[in-house]
């Protein structure tokens, strides 16, 4: 359906963009002088427009009778020479539709959310610019229908990422985080573009429509075969990039030194979930090599369950919830590597809910501790802020796996899709157990020592405790409406039986773009059911997280416990040493070769070569100019030698 509604949509934001960056500074002459309600209204605004036609274009797909129905709109041509066609076309079909909705969805309840928390800081139209641009440029990068176009959202929410986590520039550290996430993102970028150029050398086209259409087409896939592998990990490169995974996981940590609800819009429910999207995008290609998808479902797994053992002795509660967002981004990862692509964006749009709220709440938490991030100074919090508990109580039980909470449906579908592979029962499932177990045990810990655990905060902070204002806590609560129910989207069929034949809702959605996972019956010795798996893995949450709970009322750590684990502990609280093992053998030879090159290859090669070029150039003036007498005389006779050279060299071309 050819429509101006993705158009439309796209635009919205960046109208927003304009208004905040460019139109009310010139009007008031400076960021700072721009009204924190005005600013944030004018944001709020355009992006929840945004929403609005993205339930009406969601509206259309739900209504067409096409086997795979989409609206797009033709815009004009960006490139077309050397072969390379590359138009400007923006589409929303059924994967993209689910993307818009949250993209623009949360992004509105995070600017709401922004309007109260940020509303006695500085230059805050600077700060609502920056999140409505970084709305624009997500949402090009899922609308977009070819590969330059989705890069170009790519490299563009790079850029917001960077601007928003280092909003506080004069504080060195925040600049720092900022300039880390920047770089360690280029890292992985190149490897998107080299599985991008790659693509086209094979296919000839960037187009997504094109790519899916080219690669059913047996011939076409047997003559990229010999480089499909290459192909699928330079571009899963660039994914673990912009997604977090190991090695390239790095920056995401760091970034929660920008403002909370940046943590929640970019770094939870939108900007670190675009590698899961271009690899479900692009599902027919990645199904092509068994090799890459073994690599990233390897790469998913064992990061979610070196994030989530780190998440366990963190006290800064963003930093918990950091490494929490890396563990659950390994989750998708691993649903990918195994083929369950709609179990992926499941996940992803489960996570999209309770971790925005875990991450919004935990903003609450801070408002209310004037600041404090350190959860070892709180505790006792559930009588203060009785709306910020609730909510972030749902959102907890959510993420843990609980039954019947919306992260209970898509790790159950994650865990039963690693199990369901050839052989049976893998260890990438009981890595995913292992994750699922210790992730249930830091969001029981982050509870406890927040709100259940004895009060520990000093008399200033507790003077001033208070509830956080309504603006913060309606999208908590309506966040936490999301948490609790989303995941009935995507009941199993054994559970959907059992409540009146409920279909998978999102599995029926997702079919014409994404391929549905039949999940076998596999077992070693016996039948591993759905229904064990289930009820083992509901078991485990609840274990683990009341356990959790009730084991840090007491204790801030395991080695407050047993001390015997006090080195583990300690290695865990500076999580493995990897940022001092990056320093050396990364950060500190590059940084070693940059002043080589700065005192060495630019003063003495660089510059000397200019440098001589000059000096030859003034040796050469000076020696002409000593012809240059000023006598007529010596003029003629230069002539008549010139004269007689030309007329030499005519002589001996005729003869």
């Amino acid at each position: 359906m050819n429509s101006l509604l993705p158009l439309l949509i796209l635009i919205s934001p960046l109208i927003g963009f304009m208004i905040n960056g460019v139109v009310l500074p010139l009007k008031l002459k400076g960021f700072a002088k721009t009204d924190p309600n005005v600013a944030g209204g004018f944001a709020t605004f355009f992006i929840f427009l945004s929403f609005v036609m993205g339930c009406i274009a969601f509206s259309q797909l739900t209504g067409s009778t096409s086997e795979n129905p989409a609206v797009y709109t033709y815009v004009f041509q960006w490139f077309d020479f050397g072969g390379l066609n590359i138009p400007f076309e923006l589409r929303i079909d059924k994967l993209s539709g689910i993307l818009v909705l949250i993209i623009s969805g949360v992004g509105t309840l995070i600017h709401l959310y922004s309007t109260s928390y940020m509303h006695d800081e500085e230059c805050v139209g600077r700060y609502f610019s920056y999140l409505n641009l970084f709305c624009f440029c997500m949402l090009l990068l899922v609308m977009g229908n070819n590969l330059p176009l989705l890069f170009f959202g790519w490299e563009g929410v790079g850029l917001c990422s960077y601007l928003l986590i280092g909003f506080w520039y004069t504080d060195t550290e925040k600049a720092n985080a900022g300039k880390k996430a920047f770089v360690v993102n280029r890292v992985g970028d190149l490897g998107f573009l080299i599985g991008m150029f790659l693509l086209f050398r094979e296919l000839g086209t960037l187009s997504l429509t094109e790519i899916n259409t080219m690669l059913a087409d047996p011939t076409v896939v047997a003559r990229i075969m010999p480089s499909v592998t290459l192909i699928c990990l330079a571009l899963f490169v660039g994914a673990t990039g912009k997604s977090a995974q190991i090695p390239l996981y790095v920056w995401l940590p760091d970034a929660m030194s920008g403002p909370t609800p940046v943590s929640a819009l970019i770094h939870a429910a939108t900007m670190v979930t675009a590698g899961v999207y271009m690899i479900a995008r692009l599902n027919p290609l990645f199904e092509l090599s068994p090799v890459a998808l073994e690599v990233i479902a390897h790469v998913g797994a064992f990061t979610a369950l070196f994030a989530g053992s780190i998440a366990i002795a963190q006290t800064d509660i963003k930093k918990v919830l950091a490494y929490s967002t890396v563990s659950q981004l390994g989750f998708m990862f691993l649903a990918c590597g195994v083929g369950a692509y709609q179990t992926a964006v499941f996940h992803l749009m489960t996570h999209a809910f309770f971790k925005a709220l875990l991450f919004l709440g935990s903003g609450s938490v801070i408002h209310a501790c004037s600041g404090e991030q350190d959860m070892t100074k709180m505790g006792g919090l559930k009588k203060y802020l009785p709306h910020t508990h609730f909510t972030m109580l749902i959102g907890s039980l959510a993420i843990s796996g609980i039954p019947f909470f919306s992260g209970f449906f898509s790790k159950d579908e994650i865990l039963y899709s690693s199990i369901a592979l050839p052989g049976g029962v893998s260890y990438l499932f009981l890595v995913g157990v292992l994750t699922a177990a210790l992730t249930a045990i830091y969001t029981g810990r982050m509870m406890s020592l927040t709100f259940y655990s004895e009060e520990r905060m000093s008399h200033d902070v507790k003077h001033h405790l208070h509830e956080s204002p309504a603006l913060m806590t309606f999208p908590l609560y309506v966040l936490a409406f999301l948490a609790a129910f989303g995941g009935f989207l995507g009941v199993p069929h054994l559970l959907g039986d059992y409540l009146g034949h409920m279909p998978h809702f999102l599995s029926h959605w997702l079919a014409p773009v994404v391929p549905a996972k039949h999940l076998p019956l596999v077992g070693v010795k016996m039948p591993l059911h759905e229904g064990v798996v289930m009820a083992g893995s509901s078991v485990i949450a609840i274990a683990s997280f009341f356990g959790g709970v009730a084991l840090f009322k007491k204790i801030t750590f395991i080695s407050d416990l047993v001390s015997g684990l006090a080195p583990v502990q300690k290695l865990l609280s500076n999580k493995y040493y990897i940022d001092e093992l990056y320093g050396v053998i990364v950060v500190n030879p590059v940084k070693k070769i940059s002043a080589f090159a700065a005192g060495i290859v630019d003063k003495y090669v660089v510059d000397g070569a200019v440098n001589g070029l000059g000096r030859g150039v003034r040796a050469v003036g000076s020696t002409l100019r000593a012809v240059q007498t000023g006598d007529l005389q010596t003029y003629g006779l230069m002539m008549l030698g010139g004269v007689l050279l030309v007329a030499l060299f005519i002589f001996k071309v005729l003869v």
